[in-house]
């Protein structure tokens, strides 16, 4: 969840502040229950010679050249020290990184999945959980697109197939009974 998504002069301007605003109080509900986190972002070498063809391809990838502003993670939310972030170049966050080893050796089997675009990295990122042998439970309201027809259409081919999709109270709720436990 980058500010690409959030500037109305960006070219990936997405009209998700609504997502934005369940993704602060998602954060929040998780860092309080001590699961871990972990961010991602995509970063390229300035002109893309990471991004192949990808990168070619939408020409609005510019905009995750490394030092770009439209890059950067919203001021609600931010990476603390003790969270990992996982810089990626193509749209699942295995892909290319080390995203599995980490959650291995953190012990973690199950996922909940925010962010954008559900069409692109959330969709492709569940998908690669799953067949990474990872339960992966995308949170509904904590997504968004630039069209909602992309976004129900790959929520409900997510839930078909893929993950769990849930709601952001049911989320509130499985968390708040962990910190019950």
């Amino acid at each position: 969840f980058v500010m690409a998504y959030l500037d109305p002069a960006s070219p990936l301007y997405a009209g998700v502040e609504v997502a934005l605003e369940c993704n602060t109080r998602l954060l929040a509900a998780v860092r309080q229950a001590g699961i871990p986190v972990i961010f991602t972002n995509v970063v390229y070498e300035p002109g893309g010679a990471d991004g192949g063809l990808f990168y070619k391809k939408i020409p609005a990838l510019m905009g995750f050249d490394r030092g770009s502003p439209l890059g950067q993670f919203p001021p609600t939310l931010q990476p603390r020290d003790s969270e990992a972030v996982i810089s990626k170049q193509f749209a699942s966050a295995f892909f290319g990184t080390a995203l599995d080893e980490k959650l291995r050796d953190m012990g973690v089997d199950t996922l909940l999945i925010s962010g954008l675009s559900t069409s692109g990295c959330v969709r492709a990122t569940a998908l690669d959980a799953l067949q990474h042998g990872f339960a992966p439970f995308v949170v509904r309201e904590a997504c968004g697109d630039r069209h909602p027809a992309p976004h129900d259409n790959n929520l409900f081919d997510l839930q078909a197939k893929y993950a769990g999709v849930i709601s952001l109270e049911q989320a509130l709720d499985l968390l708040e009974s962990r910190n019950s436990l």
